[in-house]
């Protein structure tokens, strides 16, 4: 099914300030849609004039759909449904008098033209499924009734608002809460769900004739509900935007999102729709996956100080410690924690458990080169992106690229000569199946002769590989390097 806009590139003539004016509509699509208990078609004219092109489709959540099967994409020549044809041509809203038949369904079917500055850019189809349809209820009329007024300024070019739009990812919808006010900013009508949004927030009586800025004046403290002017227009229904009012930031707080569309449909102001959604467990639930991600990001900055405080002790140990083995040993092992910590310092400062693994190695090559005997002559460049990794990866990789690095200074350069140096290149490539190949190459003096993989009794080299095969569940590979050196792989999977 193409999108809206390849049917507006492929089909129409249509200018980019009409198609932001649909777009600005399209934001607003499934309100008219609930409201109205029926789908939505938006019908754009093709280059030619021979007909219209369906870019657009809504159905609604209040009420059974008319079309089960999607229609964007789908072409209509004119003459095959006149009411499009006349809403276009004639800048009206044209209505079905007998139902159509659509699989034994009876559907009303309406055309509305959208105007914009005067002209007619488009048409919707509204129709709606009449079977189970019955006497409707209040808030029934009531939805109506602003859908009338809504589809109206559509046919007039008063909607939809270019005003500041909504930037909640939770904003309410018609179902969560439905206020409709009137010129003077009191209420008409108030859903169920309204009322019971409004009691959260403290209010003991019913909504009807009262003005719900007034109300919130009463219930919300100044300093937690929007500045007076925002406050009036929004509640008042004489604001295109929405605002978030919460009565505190402790545990009992309420918090709530207010939306509101001015309505218009004559030109002047006759009151609003107003949509409230109480929001009160979202935001609570909130407030504790920031606890929970503050908590983890300090559990992270506490390993990491308790390894760099293990990783001082060994050190410490390792210069009392005459044996030279012994004194190696223990140096290996600061630099495995050290590895470790550097992860761990990162994911302290992450939002997320995932870690930018390129700085990260970046450290590791750092770290590994700046000490011993060859520091300062052996450099680490990395070619590549790891990307983002999980922290899980994270540990294990930067050991086994530690020891990796750390076997190619120790024996793939002579620690004796001072005139020794080198350059080992740490890369990574994206693998056909999208796996990450990290190859890490060194100039140096290559592998001893008879040198195998599964008979080395090297330690480095066995944490390395049973960390790629076990942890990360990838395959090491050693060999030599063309051109001279070593060049160890390790294939990673895409997971």
């Amino acid at each position: 099914m193409p999108s809206f806009t390849e049917v507006v590139r492929t089909h129409t003539a249509l200018t980019p300030d009409d198609v932001a004016w649909l777009q600005l509509l399209q934001a607003d699509w499934q309100i008219i849609a609930d409201l109205s208990f029926a789908d939505l078609v938006l019908w754009l004219p093709d280059r030619e004039g021979t007909g219209f092109w369906a870019a657009a489709q809504m159905r609604p959540t209040t009420g059974p759909t008319a079309y089960v099967d999607d229609v964007v994409g789908t072409f209509l020549a004119r003459g095959r449904r006149p009411l499009v044809d006349a809403a276009h041509d004639q800048a009206r809203t044209v209505r079905e008098g007998d139902p159509e038949w659509r699989d034994d369904v009876p559907v009303r079917v309406e055309s509305i033209p959208v105007v914009r500055d005067g002209s007619v850019i488009g048409v919707i189809g509204r129709h709606t499924n009449l079977l189970g349809v019955r006497t409707p209820s209040r808030l029934e009329l009531s939805y109506l009734q602003t859908a009338a007024d809504l589809t109206q300024m559509i046919a007039t070019g008063h909607f939809p608002s270019t005003g500041q739009r909504s930037d909640h990812a939770d904003s309410p919808r018609v179902g969560d809460g439905f206020l409709r006010v009137d010129a003077a900013g009191r209420v008409a009508y108030a859903s169920p769900n309204a009322q019971s949004v409004f009691r959260r927030l403290g209010l003991s009586g019913d909504l009807a004739g009262l003005a719900p800025a007034e109300v919130v004046r009463e219930l919300v403290s100044s300093r937690r509900r929007p500045d007076e002017e925002t406050l009036s227009a929004v509640l008042g229904g004489r604001a295109h935007r929405d605002v978030e009012i919460a009565t505190g930031g402790g545990p009992d707080a309420v918090s709530l999102i207010v939306r509101s569309i001015p309505l218009r449909p004559g030109g002047e102001h006759i009151g609003g729709l107003i949509l409230v959604r109480d929001v009160t467990d979202l935001r609570r639930r909130d407030r504790e996956l920031v606890t929970k991600d503050a908590t983890i990001r300090e559990i992270h900055h506490r390993v990491k100080n308790n390894l760099q405080t293990v990783a001082a002790l060994l050190r410490l140990q390792a210069r009392r410690v005459d044996d030279g083995v012994a004194k190696a040993a223990l140096e290996e092992a600061v630099r495995r924690i050290g590895s470790i910590a550097i992860v761990h310092e990162t994911l302290s400062q992450a939002v997320e458990e995932t870690v930018a693994f390129d700085e990260v190695a970046d450290r590791l090559g750092a770290m590994v080169t700046e000490v011993g005997a060859l520091a300062g002559r052996v450099r680490v460049e990395r070619r590549g992106s790891f990307g983002v990794l999980p922290s899980e990866g994270a540990n294990a990789l930067a050991i086994v690229l530690t020891e990796l690095v750390q076997n190619a200074v120790e024996h793939g350069y002579d620690d004796a000569d001072p005139t020794a140096s080198g350059r080992i290149e740490v890369s990574v490539e994206r693998a056909d199946d999208g796996g990450r190949r990290v190859v890490v190459d060194d100039d140096g003096r290559g592998l001893p002769d008879g040198f195998s993989l599964d008979g080395s009794t090297n330690l480095g080299l066995s944490i390395v590989r049973t960390l790629v095969e076990a942890e990360l569940g990838g395959r090491l590979t050693l060999g030599p390097r063309p051109g001279g050196g070593t060049r160890a792989v390790v294939a990673l999977p895409a997971a």
